[in-house]
């Protein structure tokens, strides 16, 4: 798998306090306003700085917005990493994967639909934030997978790099937001119904 470098272009310190608080006053503001209406300069106003000021931490909106969609992909991820912390076999990490992941995008897509317009955009213009939450997930899938080979739960003949996007493209529709409007109806029976089809396509 390759790996994706920092996905979110920044001037100034990476930890630099100033940075943290124009990321936190945008979340809020976008969550109230929405991302696509709101310009740096309206941003600026509202934070109380300048708006060249903010330009010397993001060089652009949508580098502030990759840091907010960045924050949110990540608590998806770590939602998904605890739920296979719990799992005791591969077959069920698969199940918990599904689970979890879905759950996850469907409280952001509920919650706070605002900042789910982020990452529609996001989905839409390919940010490098989504395209490196798209390989974290399949990592953790593919180390679901290459665990469950290790263990005998799983089928050995397909490439394991194969099989892991397969499945991967199966669970695509509830997490990438473009897709998750269109499938709504079925986000509480397709957790178990399409981990059951995987594992059984899985088994030895």
């Amino acid at each position: 798998m390759k790996t994706t470098p920092n996905p979110v272009p920044a001037r100034g310190p990476a930890d630099h306090d100033v940075r943290d608080q124009i990321v936190a006053a945008a979340t809020e503001h976008f969550s109230r306003y929405g991302y696509e209406k709101t310009a740096v300069t309206d941003l600026a106003r509202a934070i109380g700085f300048s708006k060249a000021y903010i330009y010397k931490f993001f060089e652009s909106k949508q580098a502030i917005g990759e840091m907010i969609c960045t924050n949110c992909l990540r608590g998806i991820e770590a939602d998904v990493s605890a739920a296979l912390a719990e799992a005791q076999s591969p077959p069920e990490k698969l199940r918990r994967m599904f689970k979890a992941a879905m759950e996850a995008h469907l409280r952001l897509f509920s919650q706070d639909r605002k900042l789910y317009e982020i990452a529609t955009s996001a989905a839409t213009e390919r940010w490098p934030a989504v395209l490196a939450y798209e390989q974290r997930i399949q990592q953790l899938l593919r180390e679901v997978l290459q665990e469950g080979r290790e263990a005998g739960d799983f089928e050995r003949k397909t490439p394991l790099d194969e099989a892991t996007m397969a499945i991967y493209l199966v669970m695509r529709p509830y997490l990438n937001p473009l897709l998750l409007q269109h499938n709504l109806d079925y986000t509480e029976s397709a957790p178990a119904l399409l981990s059951s089809l995987v594992l059984r396509s899985l088994s030895p």
